[in-house]
């Protein structure tokens, strides 16, 4: 995928979501895989041409696994080629979920500590948003994830107003496919960090991500016709979640 392919998927969602107000300063959570990295490389360069101002901060929630954070320099200095202030976040994560809590199940306790330092930080900063690189892919997995797990309809919503913290969750990178995103890794040579996590890899998530892989495999274009319902049935026309 070449940059201005990049831009123009991002730019889409923003327009056709609302993702983006003048004078937004939006906080970018980078995990160091390709899809956070992506989506640095898109709001970077929208922030050039956008019509609407905006600011952007980057951050990192260090989990707390042995030497991850020395693996980030190549992050520094892309953040630092952007011009893009970016922060490492340190957390005792990995210690609470594997070693004092020994959850059996993690993913849903980690993702809870992790959104709270985000938030947390995105209040810090003064950010009025947060963005989450969640692609196309993603939402359609999250559907099956719903459905198959928790018997119910439901994904990632283009937009998710959080009500404790007023901070608004925007997905600018949710029509990228995520085989366009894996061309753009090896085109740009991003500086992806490997999820220390000893649970990646061998998630729900993974499971039905294969799954949907399988499908669309056997009946060429039901991921884009699933994401067509996705987009019919799950969201208003702002793109928040339908009650």
């Amino acid at each position: 995928m070449e940059l201005q392919k990049l831009y123009s998927y991002t730019r889409k969602a923003v327009e056709d979501y609302n993702m983006i107000c003048e004078g937004d300063h939006i906080a970018l959570g980078i995990s160091g895989g390709k899809d956070s990295i992506t989506m640095l490389y898109a709001l970077a360069g929208l922030r050039r041409f956008y019509p609407n101002h905006f600011e952007i901060s980057a951050f990192t929630v260090d989990l707390g696994f042995a030497g991850f954070n020395d693996k980030l320099d190549g992050i520094r200095k892309l953040c630092e080629d952007f011009k893009v202030t970016y922060t490492v976040i340190p957390t005792p994560i990995a210690e609470i979920v594997f070693s004092e809590r020994e959850e059996k199940n993690p993913c849903s306790l980690c993702a809870t500590l992790r959104k709270g330092a985000m938030n947390d930080f995105a209040k810090q900063q003064g950010c009025s948003k947060i963005a989450f690189a969640h692609h196309k892919d993603d939402m359609i997995d999250t559907l099956l994830l719903s459905l198959i797990y928790e018997g119910r309809i439901h994904t990632f919503a283009p937009n998710t107003f959080l009500d404790r913290t007023e901070l608004t969750v925007i997905r600018p990178l949710m029509y990228v496919p995520e085989v366009d995103i894996i061309g753009f890794q090896h085109k740009y040579e991003l500086p992806v960090v490997k999820n220390p996590c000893p649970k990646d890899g061998y998630s729900k998530r993974q499971y039905v991500n294969d799954l949907v892989k399988q499908l669309e495999k056997e009946n060429p274009g039901v991921k884009q016709r699933i994401f067509h319902a996705i987009r019919q049935s799950c969201f208003d026309e702002k793109g928040y979640n339908e009650k």
